[in-house]
C-alpha cells in the first residue's frame, strides 16, 4: 500500500506562524523529514512512534542532499506510510518543494502542497518593513541570493536596478557585496535605504539598516550570518515607525522553564507572546499512582464527605479521569462544598463544569486553612486529594477540627533534562530568568546538573511563584530574585517583565 506525502511550509520561525492544516500534517504524520529552518519546537507535535529525519539544509551544509531527500520521503511513502516534509517558509518560495513534487509524480506516489507563510514577507514584517506602501512601493520582488561564480548568472540586474518596488533577497548574505555593487553598477541609487534581518520573527531576531552603499560594511562589522535577509527600498525607513516586535518586553530573554511538561505550556505560551524564548528544561514529571485502591474506595463512598479539596490542576485531572471510569460525574458531588487552590486548578475544574464554592487569595496550604477553618465543624469530613510528597501541614492543621481523608494521587518524579545545554546556557550568561514553580522543581534540577554546578545558578535570575518554593531555594544558598505577591504563572511572568522594564 502507497503512503502519502505532505510538503509542508512551517513558516518563517516564529511557532506561531504555521497554518491549522500544516500543524494538523505534522500530528498525523508517521515520519517528518525536516529542515533547520522549521521550528523544532513543531517536531513535539509529533504523536508517538513518528519517526523523525534531519534534513539539514543549511546553506553549504546539508545534512541530506536533495537527491537523498527526494528518494527518502519517496521511499517511506512506499511503506504506506504518511510523510510530512517539514520546510521552513512555504515549500514553493525557494524551497525545492517543486522539484519534490515532479520526483513523487515520477515515482507514483500521491502528495500534496501545504503552503507557508514566506520569510520574504514575514521577515520584514517583524522588522517593522512593510514589503508594500502606498507612499513608497506598489511592488515587491522576491530574488534568490544564490548567485553563481561567474558573471553569467541568471539575474537580469539591469531590470532590478531600474524597479521602483522592494527588492527581497533570500539566502543572498554570502553574496551581499555581490548584490549591492550589481545594482548600483546598473543605476540603482547608492542612498536606497537597506536592511539585513537575521533570524527572521524569532526571540532572537537582529536587524542591521543602512542604505545600498553601506550595508555590506555593515555586516562586516556586526558579524552577520545566515539565515538572513537583504531588503532593498524606501520601506525600509519605515522601521523605526513600526517596529513592533522587537518592542514587546520579553523580546531577546532566555527564560527557563523548569514545571512538568504536562503543565508548562501555559507558561511556555505566555512567554513567547511576550517576545521571549522558553527553553522547556522540566525538572519534574508527574506520574499517577497506578491501581489506586484507597482513590477507588474513596469515590465509593462520596456521600460520606461534606468537602472536596483540591490543591493543584494534577489532582483535578486524575481525580475526575477516575470519577468516569467508575461511570460517574459531576453530579456525584453535587452534596460537597468544593474548595480549589490556585487559578490553574480553579480552571480546571471550570473546564470539568464546576465553579468551586471556596477559593482562597493565596495558593498555599496555610490560606487554605485560614479560609476553612471558621466555616468547618466537627461533623464535617474533608477529602483532601494530593501529591504523594505534599506537606502535611494542612491535613495535620485540619484534623483538629474534623475528619480528613488524605489520598495521594500522584508521584513527582526527577525528569532527566538537558544538563549541557543548562550548563552552557549559564556559562555563556543566556539563561536569563529561571522560573520555578514548586519545591520539587528546585530540589531534582539541582539534582539534574549536581550539587557541584549550583554556583553556577547565580549567573541567572531565579524567579519563585512563592514563599515555600523560596525557601528551598535559599535553603541551596541560592538567591531568590523575584517573587510575585500573588503566587500564580501570570504574576510570576509579570514580575520578569516590571524587572525588564526597571
Amino acid at each position: 500500500m502507497k503512503g502519502k506525502v505532505y510538503l509542508v511550509g512551517a513558516g518563517p520561525g516564529d511557532y506561531k506562524l504555521i497554518t491549522l492544516k500544516g500543524m494538523e500534517c505534522i500530528r498525523g504524520a508517521d515520519v517528518i523529514v525536516y529542515d533547520r529552518l522549521a521550528n523544532p519546537e513543531y517536531l513535539k507535535e509529533a504523536k508517538n512512534g513518528c519517526e523523525l529525519i534531519d534534513a539539514g539544509k543549511a546553506s553549504s551544509d546539508h545534512t541530506l542532499s536533495q537527491d537523498k531527500i527526494n528518494a527518502v520521503i519517496a521511499d517511506k511513502a512506499k511503506e504506506g506510510k504518511v510523510v510530512v516534509r517539514l520546510k521552513g517558509g512555504d515549500p514553493y518560495v525557494f524551497g525545492r518543494g517543486g522539484e519534490e513534487g515532479e520526483y513523487l509524480l515520477e515515482c507514483d506516489i500521491p502528495f500534496e502542497v501545504v503552503p507557508g507563510i514566506t520569510s520574504a514577507i514575514a521577515g520584514p514584517c517583524y522588522a517593522g518593513i512593510p514589503i508594500t506602501h502606498r507612499d513608497y512601493a506598489s511592488s515587491f520582488h522576491v530574488i534568490t541570493g544564490h548567485l553563481k561564480d561567474d558573471e553569467k548568472d541568471d539575474i537580469n540586474w539591469s531590470a532590478l536596478a531600474g524597479l521602483k518596488g522592494t527588492l527581497v533577497f533570500l539566502m543572498g548574505v554570502a553574496n551581499l557585496q555581490k548584490i549591492s555593487q550589481n545594482l548600483i553598477r546598473e543605476g540603482k541609487n547608492p542612498a536606497t535605504p537597506a536592511a539585513l534581518i537575521s533570524w527572521a520573527t524569532r526571540y532572537n531576531q537582529s536587524v542591521v539598516t543602512g542604505n545600498l552603499e553601506t550595508i555590506y560594511e555593515l555586516a562586516l562589522q556586526n558579524n552577520v550570518k545566515p539565515p538572513t535577509l537583504i531588503v532593498i527600498g524606501d520601506v525600509v525607513s519605515l522601521r523605526d515607525k513600526l517596529n513592533f516586535f522587537e518592542e514587546k518586553p520579553l523580546f531577546g530573554k532566555n527564560v527557563v522553564v523548569t514545571r512538568a511538561r504536562e503543565q508548562n505550556s501555559q507558561l511556555t505560551a505566555m512567554i513567547h507572546d511576550l517576545g521571549g524564548h522558553a527553553i522547556e528544561l522540566p525538572a519534574i514529571k508527574i506520574e499517577e499512582i497506578e491501581n489506586n485502591e484507597v482513590l477507588s474506595q474513596c469515590i465509593d463512598h462520596l456521600k460520606s464527605y461534606t468537602y472536596l479539596v483540591f490543591t493543584s490542576q494534577n489532582t483535578v485531572g486524575i481525580f475526575f479521569k477516575k470519577l468516569e471510569e467508575k461511570g460517574l460525574d459531576t453530579r456525584s458531588l453535587g452534596h460537597m462544598k468544593i474548595a480549589a487552590v490556585g487559578p490553574s486548578t480553579v480552571s480546571s475544574l471550570k473546564s470539568k463544569g464546576i465553579n468551586p464554592d471556596i477559593i482562597p487569595q493565596r495558593a498555599v496550604g496555610e490560606a487554605v486553612y485560614e479560609s476553612l477553618k471558621d466555616i468547618l465543624t466537627s461533623t464535617d469530613h474533608i477529602l483532601l486529594p494530593k501529591s504523594a510528597i505534599a506537606r502535611e501541614y494542612l491535613t495535620e492543621e485540619l484534623r483538629k477540627i474534623c475528619e480528613v481523608t488524605a489520598v495521594s494521587l500522584y508521584h513527582t518524579v526527577t525528569e532527566p533534562i538537558d544538563k549541557e545545554l543548562l550548563l552552557n546556557l549559564l556559562e555563556q550568561n543566556e539563561a536569563h530568568y529561571i522560573t520555578f514553580t514548586s519545591s520539587s522543581t528546585v530540589t531534582n534540577l539541582i539534582k539534574a546538573i549536581g550539587t557541584e554546578n549550583i554556583n553556577r545558578l547565580k549567573s541567572a535570575k531565579l524567579i519563585s511563584i512563592g514563599p515555600v518554593t523560596s525557601e528551598t531555594i535559599r535553603k541551596y544558598g541560592l538567591e531568590v530574585y523575584k517573587e510575585p505577591d500573588k503566587y500564580t504563572i501570570d504574576e510570576m511572568a509579570k514580575c520578569i517583565i516590571k524587572d525588564i522594564k526597571r
